[in-house]
């Protein structure tokens, strides 16, 4: 759920306004909102306030840059220095740090020039001996491609130096690298020859330009050979030096982090002689801590605490409160939506609950069920440990809090996964039924779902598997039968969730007073429904004459249906025009849901092809052919889980970010995230940090 807010304004006394932003750094609820407007002075720092900010800014900068450069994790907390060696400690540091960076940097380029042009350059110094040394002897290297012709080169040189020249050339790779070698004096022709051939003049890159050819190539060799002892060199160095200055950088750099708060307090403050005023909000259940820090200054600070107007006020900050089981999936789903308006309706919960059960509908495979399970695991052990996942590939760290709540979620998602795949009967596929585990029970299937007016045959079909421990009871892969049994049942979560949707939109527009989103999710409640009606009285268009038999209730439903869409849209057409339109979008909004059933289907029949493969091999070619089988059809289950499963994930939370959270109004608003005016330095510090 949202947290309910209040709002406060903050009066305080000039020369105690750096104690008190101080203490509410301590206390960690204030939101802070700009005040815009008004007698008081706002916006940016003026005089000495923003030299002080000027210089905080420099030395944050500095330190931040330095602990970039070492790239090191946040090491255990140290003591902070006085304030006066704040400097001290920042550019004792950021001297040695950017010295090696730079070193670093430069290794890094010699060893990028020597895997582009290392043996271009060796093949060039082999031609040209001790002629790079020469005062009367140019060289111009150049490179062409290996099958191209130096004849027009040649014609060139010859048009501008007669005979005074000769050209070698050397393969090297997928080129040709060649040189030219002529009298000094005439360097400018052989280049303007080069040029006019369409060639260009083999450059290299930084200090080693303005080498002989000979002198480069030994300085690539020395680079190619010792590069990666250096490398390594200076990455220990690197290390050594975050060990040392590390926790120091760290703790120098949350107090200045702190001060700059400080600095920006004041900014978005209202800024008078002798006071100055600040607003924002707090949660309600925060209230008291806000209180009791306020209250150490007596008459020094004026506060006023009143409720929000959520039906006007804007901005205001919202912070997502759930249970234990939802909070998991607040942090980890709900990251990648934006955050609801104020007021408005949470949909953590309904993500939380229907998100797995979706993803467990669409895998539905024990074995499947069982790795998600096993890594689940995997990522709750290190957050245990207080281990967090350094994904240096894709520029991330994970650290521990969010490796427990991946777990969990992770874990959830099994469990659903796994629970599907019983009633399915799938196992990587239909690995279970070869091994008659699970088998096909047509008599029971008949009593479960015969009353769709599907029927099994009294035995299965010749080949099949009507003998096992487990009968399957969702059978999706028998297509022919049950096909439109998945289908429907997929569907049904569209209707449950659209039509879910537009009841919510009444809701907040009755919460509101929004007469014009009442009349909207009415509208659109009745016409969906209709829409809905329409489809299962007609059997899918296949018999529209049953829509004229006014004796069944769901035809007079339907018209009903219409009838509110009509009335709905008469009262709202200025402010929705194209609602009609909409309304034909939102059948499509419930098809959508089809995708369960989809996506589900094609990773059923993806895994059975991988275990029927392997599992034919083992039959045709014995014992070998198990071993073969085994790895074939692992290695192929692994492909396709490799392939697929992002897009499995993606399918149930797009269906909640589009098809769910669109017609409540959800995507339409949102509100900042409520980010509390918070101390980074130890409260212990805080003393130091005047």
């Amino acid at each position: 759920m949202i947290s309910p807010m209040q709002q406060v304004v903050i009066a305080v006394r000039k020369r105690e306004s750096d104690n008190v932003i101080t203490a509410l750094q301590d206390a960690g609820v204030l939101h802070l909102r700009p005040i815009a407007e008004g007698p008081l002075s706002t916006g940016n720092l003026a005089g000495q306030d923003a030299q002080e900010r000027r210089e905080d800014e420099r030395l944050l900068a500095r330190a931040e840059s330095t602990i970039a450069e070492l790239g090191a994790y946040r090491p255990a907390p140290a003591p902070l220095p006085a304030q006066s060696e704040w400097e001290t400690v920042v550019e004792g540091a950021a001297q040695p740090v950017s010295h090696l960076a730079k070193r670093r940097q430069e290794l890094q380029s010699d060893l990028e020039v020597d895997r582009t042009y290392g043996d271009a350059v060796r093949a060039l110094a082999r031609m040209v001996g001790t002629l790079d040394r020469s005062r009367r002897v140019a060289l111009v290297p150049f490179l062409i491609g290996a099958t191209e012709n130096l004849g027009e080169l040649d014609g060139a040189l010859r048009e501008s130096l007669g005979d005074r020249y000769t050209v070698a050339s050397e393969v090297v790779g997928a080129n040709r690298v060649g040189v030219i070698a002529t009298l000094s004096a005439d360097r400018d022709a052989a280049r303007a020859a080069l040029s006019k051939a369409r060639l260009g003049e083999l450059r290299l890159p930084g200090r080693f330009d303005t080498m002989p050819l000979g002198a480069a190539a030994d300085e690539l060799g020395r680079v190619r050979q010792s590069g990666d002892d250096m490398q390594r060199a200076l990455n220990a160095e690197r290390d050594r030096l975050a060990q040392q200055h590390g926790p120091a950088l760290y703790a120098v750099r949350d107090a200045l982090k702190d001060r700059v708060a400080v600095h920006d307090v004041r900014a978005v403050s209202a800024r008078g002689k002798y006071s100055l005023a600040m607003q924002g909000y707090v949660p309600a259940d925060r209230i008291p801590a806000l209180q009791s820090t306020l209250s150490r200054f007596g008459d020094a600070v004026s506060y006023e605490v009143f409720p929000v107007d959520e039906h006007h006020d804007q901005d205001v900050p919202v912070e997502l409160k759930n249970s234990g089981y939802v909070t998991p999936f607040q942090n980890t789903v709900m990251g990648l939506m934006s955050l609801p308006k104020y007021g408005s309706f949470d949909p953590t919960w309904v993500v939380a609950l229907f998100v797995p059960l979706f993803f467990g509908i669409i895998m539905a495979d024990i074995g499947y069920g069982l790795l998600f399970l096993a890594f689940g695991l995997w990522l709750l052990g290190k957050a245990r440990r207080n281990e967090g996942w350094d994904l240096s590939l894709f520029g991330a760290y994970l650290p521990p809090a969010t490796l427990r709540d991946l777990g969990f979620v992770t874990n959830v998602m099994a469990g659903w996964t796994i629970l599907w795949g019983f009633l399915t009967g799938e196992f990587f596929g239909t690995l279970f039924e070869h091994l008659g585990v699970f088998y096909m029970n047509n008599d029971l299937l008949n009593r479960l779902w015969g009353w769709t007016g599907v029927h099994w045959g009294a035995h299965a079909a010749e080949g099949g598997h009507s003998t096992g421990l487990l009968p399957i009871v969702f059978p999706r892969l028998d297509t022919e039968n049950f096909g439109n049994i998945a289908l429907v049942f997929a569907l049904c979560f569209g209707i449950l969730q659209v039509l879910w949707g537009w009841g919510i939109r009444v809701q907040q527009g009755l919460k509101h007073n929004d007469q014009a989103h009442v009349w909207e999710g009415l509208a659109m409640f009745g016409g969906v429904g209709a829409l809905i009606l329409l489809g299962f009285i007609s059997k899918a268009g296949a018999d529209f004459g049953a829509l004229s038999n006014f004796g069944d209730w769901r035809v007079l439903l339907m018209i009903l249906g219409f009838v509110l869409f009509i009335v709905g849209y008469l009262r709202v057409a200025k402010q929705f025009p194209l609602l009609p339109v909409e309304l034909v979008s939102q059948g499509g909004s419930v098809v959508s849901y089809a995708r369960i059933f989809a996506v589900g289907l094609v990773s059923a029949i993806l895994a059975k092809l991988c275990t029927d493969l392997g599992w034919s091999l083992s039959q045709q070619i014995g014992f070998l052919g198990i071993i073969l089988g085994i790895v074939i059809g692992a290695l192929l289950h692994f492909f396709v889980l490799a392939l697929t499963l992002i897009g499995h994930i993606l399918q149930p939370i797009r269906l909640h970010m589009v098809e769910f959270l669109n017609p409540t109004g959800f995507n339409n608003e949102t509100s900042p995230r409520y980010a509390p005016l918070r101390r980074l330095s130890p409260a212990s510090d805080a003393g130091q940090v005047k």
